[in-house]
């Protein structure tokens, strides 16, 4: 038996076909206290593992699919998950054919991007920072270009070599009003795409404020992934300007106890998966 949904949590408003079902979580809603309080998803964060534990049961309760978690680590890495892919899988991204698997990853200003197709035969979900979305090296590949990838590899074998159209849809993170970055994340987008500089926008010596879900949208289009819904950078998707609804690792970093600049908060949700 499934449970419905906090009401607070988000449902992604975009045309995916009836079988693909997708969800992102909020503060509310769960077993957390404190810094945490209530719906923290993140296990590597100080909460208590019991409260995580009945966290991520509930989402998984809510959802009537088994959602896993990975051990994200800003990188380009994406994991296939199939029915014994184990929690804590090192990537930043999942995607997957396979019925009742949440594709899920976890944010706290970072930008989740999730993936369908219209057809609904493959699912993906990615976890977005500015390290992830910019790439490194020559090619300057990054998790949204890794993650499309293997997504349409994938969709191919479904779908008989059609042409493989892509929805996406792009959940909270930290505003552009919010995201003070330094010249060396500038130019790690601006090196290899130099029109990305429209997505910066000065705030002192050195100093820019950066739009991510635009910098994501600039990806993805250059893509030719043309359907993107949800964030589009207004006040209303900012993690850190809406403490009661959204865990921020920039808001509340150093607010801890320990004042040790890791970020005391919790881990908020996106999570989709073919029902």
């Amino acid at each position: 038996m499934t449970s419905a949904p906090h009401p607070d949590w988000l449902v992604p408003d975009w045309p995916a076909p009836a079988g693909v079902r997708a969800l992102f979580t909020t503060r509310p809603g769960g077993a957390s206290a404190g810094p945490f309080s209530s719906m923290n998803l993140g296990s590597h964060v100080g909460d208590a593992p019991t409260a995580v534990a009945a966290n991520r049961h509930a989402l998984r309760h809510a959802t009537g699919a088994h959602a896993v978690f990975l051990n994200q680590v800003h990188g380009t890495a994406v994991q296939l998950l199939d029915a014994a892919t184990p929690d804590g899988q090192e990537a930043d991204a999942c995607v997957t054919a396979q019925r009742g698997l949440g594709c899920t990853v976890m944010v706290a200003d970072c930008l989740p991007v999730l993936f369908t197709t219209p057809t609904g035969h493959v699912v993906a979900a990615a976890h977005a920072g500015w390290r992830g979305l910019a790439g490194s090296g020559a090619s300057g590949q990054g998790i949204l270009e890794s993650v499309y990838a293997s997504f349409s590899a994938l969709a191919q074998t479904r779908q008989a070599k059609k042409a493989i159209e892509t929805i996406a849809w792009l959940g909270p993170c930290i505003g552009p009003s919010a995201f003070e970055v330094g010249d060396e994340v500038k130019a790690a987008f601006a090196s290899l795409q130099p029109e990305t500089a429209q997505f910066f926008r000065p705030a002192g010596p050195g100093k820019h404020l950066a739009n991510l879900p635009g910098l994501a949208r600039f990806r993805l289009q250059a893509l030719g992934v043309s359907r993107v819904y949800g964030n589009d950078a207004s006040p209303a998707w900012c993690t850190v300007s809406q403490p009661s609804r959204f865990f921020s690792h920039r808001r509340d970093a150093g607010a801890g106890a320990a004042g040790n600049g890791l970020g005391t908060t919790g881990r908020m949700a996106a999570c989709i998966w073919l029902d």
